[in-house]
């Protein structure tokens, strides 16, 4: 099939490169002329893992390509998916000016019959104002689908290929067999193509992450009790996760949720909540944790100097929102630098991937190691922030070495704490 991304965000070049990975001929739309260019000699703009291979297969195999021409776009597909930014607003909204704007142009340049498919999240009724948008001008027949993303950073390329489910948001059994003909090669083992109305697959996104958001945020509340009454938050896990009703999954502690999709969206859903004349209370709670969150380690590392971190030397392991990717938007990490800063402390940071992003949002307020031992020489404190892998199992002696002090406050509760601590450090960890 012949698909048209528009977009090569996050979501619009996964989609775009897996869309081609299954024989489809895909055009992907950019206005950023050196993106463009940058992605036609393969270069990848991204982080995520595995996308490189497939991205340089499909280009040499000529079925995935980029232009900055929106009318080329609309020529080469059959499906338009629009996969554009939404930022979030001053109130918390999702701002549709992207998608509303590209919606209208759309209109003014259809030539025939097109599928334009919402692959962006987007509030309840966005379809309608797509349709709206492009029927302003339009002279020809089309549809408008909402089919919702449910990619993970660090696990996009399996989720895309591989996906538990695929929500279609359509009332045109025209566009409906299309988009059915387009997914049946990702679900052969039997995971379901759900079809519903366009505003139920639009809140199903935003019900989605909100319910994982809240669910991570009552585990960090569950995680600050058991330090109040000495309960262990690992074992209280483990016994909620055994029981099927609620499962093992997202029950993992730590300095609060971030990234592109759980704090926009929760956000977002609780504007239209309010839009709609209905109070999300637990949203509220959901969406103020949370923020305390980011910030728990704070008060127990001033602790430890008795409140003078002027001059201190810390160390941050770890600055994306989460492992596998290079994502740093709404991380935990960010908050706790800009709290330390404001105290005094230097900062001396490393992450895998997420370096060069930070770099380009606070330039030299703090410093970048090449290896996460370099960033530990003369530390009076260690603060794990991602839990990336290799922080996993480190080398405790090149720790002990490089540092001028011996204590770990970790954000993501990574190692047993007994063994930590026999090792001669002094742990901090979250509801143990």
């Amino acid at each position: 099939m012949k698909i048209a991304v528009i977009g090569t965000g996050y979501v619009g070049l996964v989609t775009g490169t897996c869309l081609a990975e299954t024989g489809n001929d895909v055009l992907c739309i950019d206005i950023d002329e050196n993106k463009v260019k940058q992605m036609q000699e393969g270069q990848v703009p991204i982080y995520e893992p595995h996308l490189d291979v497939l991205f340089e297969r499909n280009i040499k195999a000529n079925r995935l390509k980029f232009s900055t021409s929106l009318a080329e776009g609309l020529e080469h597909g059959d499906i338009i998916f629009l996969a554009l930014p939404t930022p979030e607003g001053e109130d918390g909204s999702a701002d549709l000016k992207y998608i509303l704007g590209v919606a209208d142009d759309i209109g003014k340049q259809l030539k025939d019959y097109k599928v334009i498919v919402d692959k962006s999240t987007v509030p309840v009724g966005t379809s309608e104002k797509v349709e709206a948008a492009i029927a302003k001008n339009a002279t020809v027949d089309f549809d408008v689908v909402s089919n919702p993303e449910f990619l993970r950073e660090g696990f996009a390329v399996d989720d895309f290929l591989k996906p538990e489910r695929i929500v279609v948001g359509a009332s045109s059994d025209r566009a409906i067999k299309l988009m059915e003909k387009l997914y049946k090669p990702y679900v052969r083992s039997g995971n379901p193509i759900i079809v519903m109305d366009e505003k139920s697959a639009e809140l199903t996104k935003y019900a989605s992450n909100a319910f994982l958001a809240a669910k991570i945020t009552f585990m960090n509340e569950i995680a600050n009790f058991c330090e109040k009454v000495g309960a262990n938050v690992d074992k209280v896990r483990i016994g909620m996760g055994t029981d099927s009703r609620i499962g093992k999954r997202f029950l993992f502690p730590g300095i609060g949720y971030g990234g592109s999709c759980f704090p926009k969206d929760v956000k977002a859903l609780h504007k239209s909540g309010k839009d709609n004349n209905y109070n999300f209370q637990i949203l509220d709670a959901v969406i103020n944790v949370n923020a305390r969150q980011k910030l728990v380690l704070i008060p127990k590392i001033e602790a430890h100097f008795n409140n003078d971190l002027k001059g201190k030397n810390i160390t941050i392991w770890g600055l994306a929102f989460k492992p596998e990717t290079d994502d740093i938007r709404e991380a935990p990490a960010l908050y706790m630098i800009d709290s330390l800063l404001e105290s005094g402390a230097n900062i001396t940071a490393f992450d895998p991937e997420a370096m060069p992003n930070v770099k380009r949002k606070l330039g030299d307020k703090i410093s970048y190691a090449e290896s996460m031992y370099e960033a530990l020489e003369n530390a009076d404190a260690l603060v794990i922030c991602t839990e990336w892998s290799i922080f996993r199992t480190p080398n405790t002696d090149k720790i002990k070495t490089a540092m001028n002090g011996n204590i770990i406050f970790d954000g993501r509760n990574l190692y047993d704490v007994k063994d930590i601590e026999n090792e001669g450090f002094k742990y901090v960890s979250i509801g143990r």
